[in-house]
């Protein structure tokens, strides 16, 4: 896309740190759902449960399965005993992973760290640094006895976010994943999908709604802030997507009977505009494996998606560019700014917001 000389300033706004959700709600689809009508400008303040009544049997829900692994280890760093935070990234090749270190001067090529539970024998976890990665990972090569996810799902904790502050705890392992996730290799939640229950699923499937699944492995772009000034100048860090024939299919019969495709989650928006392609002069979804860096900011031509279910998202963020893309960013910065003032809870666990 060409430059808008949009400034990554202009999507900021002013929010109160108590609004940062930091526990999940005790009912997932309990939480607060702002409804944003785009073509009267009007909000309509309903619990998510409400979703429903959104809905049509024409319509065609897309959900991201990823599943989040227990990326965050704490280790010893052999020969010296500095506590070393590792957070996995994604796999790279058989038991190598990239990974982001904290303190990362302490760990250099060659170096080993070692990590263990109360009850596990010393040493039968490690991993040795390898090389380095990009914006100053690691590359880590792991060593272990048995099923490396069983050792890391003992070992690993859940990677909240920075702006939660508190430690995971075991409610974390439950409430910091879809009830429908699937597939191995996030490293942070797709987590518009947070607020559904298998049972609003199943009224949603009920009412003849359509439930496509993909996959996209949310990684490191997740926690890292935009830098640049010039909205143009940011680069997006690439992700992996897996869009099987089923989906594609369901998505494309719902394109070709004039449902709207919502999407549920910036990730599933991700995903389905990657694998977009024109066949008969109308765009439809390409099944298939891939890698994405698609940056979504206003200006940009939607080819798949209609509407979007969505979290609130941080200020300057490009997740908060993608919604601004789907509306426009001063309505949208309204929006924010409403939600504010009605005291929405804020990003991972927080409220939700459907664009229709």
């Amino acid at each position: 896309m060409k430059d808008t000389g949009m400034r990554v300033s202009d999507f900021d706004y002013r929010l109160p740190e108590e609004l940062i959700a930091q526990h999940p709600k005790d009912r997932r689809d309990g939480s607060r759902l702002i409804i944003v009508d785009r073509e009267t400008g009007r909000t309509e303040h309903r619990h998510f449960y409400d979703i429903l009544d959104q809905l049509s049997p024409s319509d065609c829900l897309v959900l991201n399965d990823s599943k989040v692994i227990p990326a965050r280890l704490f280790g010893i760093k052999e020969g010296t005993g500095a506590k070393v935070e590792f957070l996995l990234l994604k796999r790279i090749e058989g038991d190598v992973f990239e990974v982001m270190v904290k303190p990362g001067r302490k760990l250099k090529t060659g170096d080993v760290v070692t990590f263990s539970g109360p009850d596990d024998d010393a040493g039968s976890f490690k991993a040795e640094i390898t090389g380095y990665g990009s914006d100053g990972t690691r590359k880590a090569l792991f060593s272990y006895e048995g099923i490396f996810m069983e050792k890391l799902e003992k070992l690993g904790k859940m990677p909240l976010p920075p702006y939660i502050k508190r430690d995971a705890e075991n409610e974390d392992k439950e409430r910091y994943q879809t009830v429908y996730c699937k597939r191995e290799g996030s490293v942070a939640a797709p987590t518009a999908g947070l607020h559904f229950t298998r049972d609003l699923l199943k009224k949603v499937s009920d009412k003849g709604v359509k439930l496509a699944y993909l996959t996209l492995h949310v990684g490191i772009g997740t926690f890292r802030p935009v830098k640049e000034e010039k909205v143009t100048d940011h680069h997006m860090h690439f992700e992996d997507y897996q869009i099987d024939e089923e989906t594609a299919e369901i998505i494309n019969s719902t394109i070709e009977s004039g449902g709207r495709i919502i999407s549920v989650g910036t990730t599933s928006v991700r995903t389905l505009e990657s694998a977009a392609q024109k066949t008969d002069g109308k765009w439809k979804i390409r099944a298939g494996t891939g890698s994405t860096d698609i940056f979504i900011y206003p200006g940009y031509s939607f080819k798949i998606v209609d509407s979007l279910i969505t979290n609130f998202h941080l200020p300057r963020s490009t997740l908060l560019m993608l919604v601004s893309a789907l509306y426009t960013r001063e309505d949208m910065l309204g929006i924010y700014r409403e939600a504010v003032e009605k005291e929405y809870r804020f990003f991972s666990y927080g409220d939700a917001m459907f664009i229709k």
